[in-house]
Protein backbone atom coordinates (compact mmCIF):
# COMPACT_ATOMS: atom_id res chain seq x y z
CA UNK A 1 0.00 0.00 0.00
CA UNK A 2 1.27 3.49 -0.85
CA UNK A 3 1.20 6.17 1.82
CA UNK A 4 -2.53 6.90 1.98
CA UNK A 5 -4.09 10.21 1.10
CA UNK A 6 -7.41 9.90 2.92
CA UNK A 7 -10.41 12.13 2.34
CA UNK A 8 -13.60 11.91 4.40
CA UNK A 9 -16.97 13.04 3.16
CA UNK A 10 -20.67 12.40 3.53
CA UNK A 11 -22.17 9.76 1.29
CA UNK A 12 -24.72 10.65 -1.37
CA UNK A 13 -27.17 8.64 -3.44
CA UNK A 14 -24.82 8.37 -6.41
CA UNK A 15 -22.36 6.47 -4.15
CA UNK A 16 -24.72 3.51 -3.83
CA UNK A 17 -22.43 0.95 -5.54
CA UNK A 18 -19.45 1.87 -3.32
CA UNK A 19 -21.70 1.87 -0.22
CA UNK A 20 -22.85 -1.62 -1.21
CA UNK A 21 -19.33 -2.93 -1.84
CA UNK A 22 -18.00 -1.58 1.46
CA UNK A 23 -21.01 -2.91 3.39
CA UNK A 24 -20.47 -6.40 1.94
CA UNK A 25 -16.78 -6.16 2.88
CA UNK A 26 -17.77 -5.13 6.43
CA UNK A 27 -20.18 -8.00 6.90
CA UNK A 28 -17.71 -10.57 5.56
CA UNK A 29 -14.87 -9.23 7.73
CA UNK A 30 -16.59 -8.80 11.10
CA UNK A 31 -20.07 -10.36 11.11
CA UNK A 32 -20.69 -9.82 14.86
CA UNK A 33 -20.21 -6.07 14.52
CA UNK A 34 -23.44 -5.42 12.65
CA UNK A 35 -27.14 -6.13 12.91
CA UNK A 36 -27.38 -7.61 9.44
CA UNK A 37 -26.08 -10.78 7.81
CA UNK A 38 -24.01 -10.88 4.64
CA UNK A 39 -26.68 -13.03 2.96
CA UNK A 40 -29.40 -10.48 3.75
CA UNK A 41 -27.28 -7.59 2.46
CA UNK A 42 -26.44 -9.41 -0.76
CA UNK A 43 -30.17 -9.68 -1.46
CA UNK A 44 -30.91 -5.95 -1.29
CA UNK A 45 -32.01 -4.16 -4.43
CA UNK A 46 -30.34 -1.12 -5.94
CA UNK A 47 -33.20 0.97 -4.48
CA UNK A 48 -32.22 -0.10 -0.94
CA UNK A 49 -28.56 0.71 -1.56
CA UNK A 50 -29.49 4.12 -2.94
CA UNK A 51 -31.54 4.81 0.21
CA UNK A 52 -28.60 3.80 2.39
CA UNK A 53 -26.20 6.00 0.42
CA UNK A 54 -28.60 8.97 0.88
CA UNK A 55 -28.14 8.74 4.67
CA UNK A 56 -25.20 11.08 4.27
CA UNK A 57 -27.59 13.71 2.92
CA UNK A 58 -29.83 13.56 6.04
CA UNK A 59 -29.49 16.73 8.15
CA UNK A 60 -30.54 14.79 11.29
CA UNK A 61 -27.87 12.15 10.88
CA UNK A 62 -24.63 11.46 9.09
CA UNK A 63 -22.98 8.76 6.99
CA UNK A 64 -19.31 9.23 6.22
CA UNK A 65 -16.89 7.44 3.93
CA UNK A 66 -13.10 7.45 4.12
CA UNK A 67 -11.56 7.27 0.67
CA UNK A 68 -7.92 6.56 -0.12
CA UNK A 69 -7.37 8.83 -3.09
CA UNK A 70 -3.82 7.49 -3.54
CA UNK A 71 -4.80 3.80 -3.86
CA UNK A 72 -3.16 2.07 -6.80
CA UNK A 73 -5.21 0.65 -9.67
CA UNK A 74 -4.74 -2.90 -8.32
CA UNK A 75 -5.81 -1.85 -4.80
CA UNK A 76 -8.93 -0.18 -6.22
CA UNK A 77 -9.76 -3.13 -8.45
CA UNK A 78 -9.36 -5.63 -5.62
CA UNK A 79 -11.73 -3.86 -3.25
CA UNK A 80 -14.79 -3.24 -5.36
CA UNK A 81 -15.49 -0.22 -3.14
CA UNK A 82 -14.64 2.77 -5.29
CA UNK A 83 -16.18 6.19 -5.58
CA UNK A 84 -16.20 6.33 -9.35
CA UNK A 85 -13.45 8.95 -9.37
CA UNK A 86 -10.77 6.37 -8.65
CA UNK A 87 -10.39 6.33 -4.87
CA UNK A 88 -10.76 3.18 -2.77
CA UNK A 89 -13.35 3.33 0.00
CA UNK A 90 -11.52 2.17 3.14
CA UNK A 91 -13.87 2.99 5.98
CA UNK A 92 -17.22 4.24 7.06
CA UNK A 93 -19.09 5.48 10.14
CA UNK A 94 -22.51 6.92 10.66
CA UNK A 95 -24.67 8.54 13.25
CA UNK A 96 -28.36 8.91 13.90
CA UNK A 97 -30.53 10.35 16.66
CA UNK A 98 -31.77 7.70 19.09
CA UNK A 99 -34.08 8.61 22.00
CA UNK A 100 -30.99 8.49 24.28
CA UNK A 101 -29.05 10.86 22.01
CA UNK A 102 -26.69 10.63 19.04
CA UNK A 103 -25.62 7.04 18.25
CA UNK A 104 -22.45 5.99 16.44
CA UNK A 105 -23.24 3.17 13.99
CA UNK A 106 -21.90 1.27 11.00
CA UNK A 107 -18.26 1.51 12.07
CA UNK A 108 -15.76 -0.20 9.77
CA UNK A 109 -12.20 0.30 8.59
CA UNK A 110 -10.67 -2.07 6.04
CA UNK A 111 -7.97 -4.27 7.61
CA UNK A 112 -5.03 -2.66 5.77
CA UNK A 113 -6.09 0.76 7.11
CA UNK A 114 -6.66 -0.12 10.77
CA UNK A 115 -4.57 1.29 13.59
CA UNK A 116 -3.52 4.74 14.69
CA UNK A 117 -0.83 5.07 12.02
CA UNK A 118 -3.27 5.26 9.10
CA UNK A 119 -5.52 7.76 10.91
CA UNK A 120 -8.66 6.50 9.17
CA UNK A 121 -10.57 5.66 12.36
CA UNK A 122 -9.74 9.00 13.94
CA UNK A 123 -10.70 10.98 10.82
CA UNK A 124 -14.08 9.25 10.58
CA UNK A 125 -14.74 9.46 14.31
CA UNK A 126 -13.90 13.17 14.35
CA UNK A 127 -16.52 13.72 11.66
CA UNK A 128 -19.25 11.83 13.51
CA UNK A 129 -18.35 13.51 16.81
CA UNK A 130 -18.51 16.92 15.14
CA UNK A 131 -22.03 16.12 13.89
CA UNK A 132 -23.05 14.79 17.33
CA UNK A 133 -21.85 17.96 19.12
CA UNK A 134 -24.58 19.84 17.28
CA UNK A 135 -27.17 17.49 18.78
CA UNK A 136 -26.08 16.72 22.37
CA UNK A 137 -23.21 16.66 24.84
CA UNK A 138 -22.39 12.94 24.45
CA UNK A 139 -22.13 10.26 21.76
CA UNK A 140 -23.31 6.69 22.41
CA UNK A 141 -22.62 3.40 20.70
CA UNK A 142 -23.44 -0.28 21.08
CA UNK A 143 -20.70 -2.86 20.56
CA UNK A 144 -20.83 -6.67 20.70
CA UNK A 145 -19.24 -7.85 23.96
CA UNK A 146 -17.20 -10.37 21.95
CA UNK A 147 -15.62 -7.68 19.75
CA UNK A 148 -12.54 -6.99 21.89
CA UNK A 149 -10.72 -5.14 19.09
CA UNK A 150 -13.53 -2.61 18.72
CA UNK A 151 -13.98 -2.18 22.48
CA UNK A 152 -10.25 -1.45 22.88
CA UNK A 153 -10.36 1.06 20.01
CA UNK A 154 -13.31 2.89 21.56
CA UNK A 155 -11.74 2.90 25.04
CA UNK A 156 -8.50 4.35 23.66
CA UNK A 157 -10.56 7.20 22.20
CA UNK A 158 -12.38 8.10 25.42
CA UNK A 159 -15.48 5.91 25.30
CA UNK A 160 -16.54 4.29 28.58
CA UNK A 161 -18.98 1.44 29.21
CA UNK A 162 -22.21 2.68 30.78
CA UNK A 163 -23.10 -0.68 32.32
CA UNK A 164 -26.09 -1.11 30.03
CA UNK A 165 -26.30 -4.42 28.14
CA UNK A 166 -28.68 -5.33 25.33
CA UNK A 167 -29.44 -8.56 23.48
CA UNK A 168 -27.58 -8.75 20.16
CA UNK A 169 -30.20 -8.44 17.43
CA UNK A 170 -28.97 -11.45 15.44
CA UNK A 171 -28.59 -13.73 18.47
CA UNK A 172 -30.45 -12.84 21.69
CA UNK A 173 -28.14 -15.19 23.63
CA UNK A 174 -25.27 -12.77 22.96
CA UNK A 175 -24.97 -9.19 24.18
CA UNK A 176 -24.00 -5.74 23.12
CA UNK A 177 -22.79 -3.15 25.59
CA UNK A 178 -23.43 0.54 25.52
CA UNK A 179 -20.50 2.95 25.58
CA UNK A 180 -20.56 6.73 25.93
CA UNK A 181 -18.17 9.59 25.31
CA UNK A 182 -18.78 13.13 26.56
CA UNK A 183 -18.33 15.68 23.77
Amino acid sequence: MNSPSISVRRTRESDWAAVRALRLEMLADTPIAFGETLAAAEGHSERVWRERARRGENPRGTALAAIDESASESERAGSGATNGAGGRWVGTMGGYLDPTGPMLVGVFVSPAYRGRASGVTDLLLAGVEEWARGEADALYLHVHTGNARAIAAYESRGYVATGMLFPYILNPHQQEMEMRKPL
